[in-house]
């Protein structure tokens, strides 16, 4: 994540240290083929046996014996169960969202959920106090137990501190490499004011919405063409689609149409077409630079194996789609569409 997110802002108010180094150095686990470039390489090397790493995954991912050692506190409240909140005075309540009684039969769940004030619980004179390393959910592969926590905490007037950095974490842009690549892709692929239009199958909401989206696409585009000819243009609309469904696909579908008519211009990006753009941000170690550091012996240039490329084709066209002048259409209740509609707010695009 701190390769994706530029963590810059932070730095003044939280210490952190990217996983790899935290692993290697904590479990003595070699790391390395996990890295790209020399400084991660530097700091990564662990030195254990292979072995290590199983008992380390077990310590770390809250299974037997981590409590009992004092070394590790394993959170097991999850999101199912759990709202973790902060000074609100609401400890123990039940939360507004409860299952109903048809969801309890069709899911089979016999819990209710519980807002929780997280220094109440973990804090002063609890067991979490004396364990050295506080772990939220589930880390390397244990198994899964509903491990995704769920903090409902957006201020805190009575702590400072505390508000000042949860106003630093309500927005986090993206790392310059990938700010970059989108701002490029935007003037020299597309070049003309444009629309970003958000139809991503795969995105959980989409299933949900996909007729409202479709809709509301349709509206922007009839808006569009109708102040194109107030204004006395005949040019084309340019469409800039995020979409995770292939051309090849795109038979008889509403994409189908858009594309064979002439009003549009369509662009959309492959995995090919930012490899370059992952090069850089690999190169550029940014989650190893923005935490901890230990001591360095040693040539800090060492040569790492090659490593598969992250998968950064969703964050460039999150970019290219802050840059849309034309507006934004995207799928309710998506993450992916709120981050955009965030990066949009804050004017991160700067052509």
């Amino acid at each position: 994540m701190g390769d994706i997110v530029d963590l810059s802002p932070l730095k003044p108010l939280v210490k952190t240290i990217d996983f790899r180094v935290f692993v290697s150095l904590w479990c003595g686990v070699d790391m390395r083929k996990t890295c790209f470039s020399g400084l991660c390489c530097s700091v990564s090397g662990g030195g254990s046996l292979p072995s290590d790493y199983d008992r380390c995954r077990s310590l770390l991912s809250g299974l037997e014996g981590s409590e009992s050692s004092g070394c590790v506190y394993p959170v097991q409240d999850d999101c199912r169960t759990t709202v973790w909140t902060y000074q609100e005075n609401n400890d123990r309540a039940l939360d507004s969202f409860q299952p109903d009684e048809e969801l309890k039969r069709k899911k089979r769940i016999s819990y209710v959920r519980r807002r929780k004030d997280i220094y109440k619980s973990l804090g002063p004179g609890n067991k979490a106090e004396d364990a050295t390393l506080l772990a939220f959910g589930t880390l390397f592969s244990a198994p899964y137990k509903g491990s995704e926590s769920y903090f409902d905490i957006h201020e805190s007037p009575k702590d400072h501190r505390l508000q000042n950095l949860l106003e630093k974490i309500e927005f986090l842009p993206f790392a310059p490499e990938i700010m970059a690549a989108g701002t490029e892709l935007a003037k020299s692929k597309i070049k003309e004011p444009f629309l970003c239009a958000q139809l991503r199958l795969l995105d959980g909401q989409f299933k949900n919405h996909w007729k409202s989206t479709f809709s509301a696409l349709k509206e922007k585009l009839k808006s569009l063409e109708v102040e194109m000819k107030t204004n006395k243009n005949s040019g084309s609309v340019h469409i800039f689609l995020m979409t995770d469904l292939p051309r090849a696909n795109w038979t008889k579908t509403y994409l189908a149409d858009i594309a064979k008519d002439g009003k549009y211009q369509l662009y959309t990006l492959k995995e090919n077409d930012v490899l370059q753009t992952a090069e850089k941000l690999m190169a550029a170690e940014h989650g190893i630079r923005s935490g901890f550091l230990p001591e360095i012996r040693g040539n800090t240039n060492k040569d790492c194996d090659p490593v598969q490329l992250p998968e950064i084709l969703l964050y460039v066209e999150e970019s290219v789609c802050s840059c849309a002048s034309l507006g934004f259409v995207g799928t309710a209740g998506s993450t992916i569409a709120g981050s955009i509609e965030t990066m949009r707010k804050n004017n991160v695009c700067k052509l």
